[in-house]
């Protein structure tokens, strides 16, 4: 459970750290449409640079982007060899009954495990130079058109604000809790998938207990000071759209243009 990033901010001052938050989400979007416009050698070694660029600006370790990687190595694992035995081709390079690998599939799951990672590591990057809270604010502020079409937008970034807020905190719950299972003998490794299916009980129920009882007092809380919404309401964190946030964007649009000149 330490290793779970998300909702974990490393302190720093990085220029990515010093970033506005919507630039950040802002950029992060453009990422995720540019992204597949890489699908050769020279635009996703391109794009693997500048993401590394990224992470050495941000002086975060590269352990933290690697431990963010692994919960989602099953699924990349499991899409890289769907594509590599799957995708086809004139040129077969092996043979094994109805498991045909060819080189243009050995191509195309290199891109998408490519593709995978960078956009891990990106939203990863993200998560660790953000404060939860500042992100939860860079939600609303993009979704502020919304509210002409009659969208609770306050309460959206609201909801996300303290999603964010309580993972660390149900992060230490679950440890906890598994801690007191293990002191009264189980053993969360053992057995089949189906026993371990069955281990995990002991755990979701305490936990969704103190995640209600929790959710209950926090709205008490907020009755109890006269909480009233949006509308009216002063920001104590006051979003500044800076230089350096506009060269950010245009650098994006940079790296956008020279994929797709690039691209096969």
């Amino acid at each position: 459970m330490d290793r779970l990033i998300l909702g974990r901010y490393i302190p720093g001052d990085s220029f990515i750290h010093r970033l506005d938050p919507r630039s950040k989400l802002l950029a992060m979007f453009i990422f995720l449409l540019i992204i597949f416009w890489a699908n050769n050698l020279v635009t996703n070694l391109l794009l693997l640079f500048f993401v590394l660029g990224l992470v050495l600006l941000s002086k975060i370790k590269i352990s933290f982007f690697i431990n963010g990687l692994k919960p989602m190595i099953g699924i990349i694992l499991f899409t890289t060899l769907f594509q590599l035995f799957f995708a086809g081709g004139h040129q077969v390079l092996l043979k094994l009954w109805f498991l045909t690998i060819t080189l243009e599939g050995i191509q195309q799951a290199g891109i998408i495990f490519m593709r995978f990672v960078l956009i891990v590591f990106f939203s990863t990057l993200l998560t660790l130079t953000t404060m939860p809270l500042s992100l939860a604010d860079g939600v609303e502020a993009g979704l502020a058109p919304l509210r002409y079409f009659k969208v609770p937008v306050h309460e959206i970034g609201l909801m996300l604000s303290m999603s964010l807020r309580f993972v660390p905190t149900l992060m230490d719950d679950t440890a906890r809790i598994m801690n007191a299972q293990r002191a009264r003998g189980v053993d969360f490794g053992e057995g089949n998938i189906v026993q371990k299916v069955k281990s995990v009980i002991p755990i979701l129920i305490p936990l969704f207990a103190s995640s209600f009882k929790r959710a209950d007092a926090l709205a008490t809380a907020m009755e109890a000071r006269g909480y009233q919404g949006g509308d009216g309401r002063s920001k104590y964190r006051v979003l500044e759209w800076k230089i350096s946030d506009s060269c950010a964007i245009a650098v994006m649009f940079l790296l956008g243009i020279g994929l797709y000149f690039l691209k096969n």
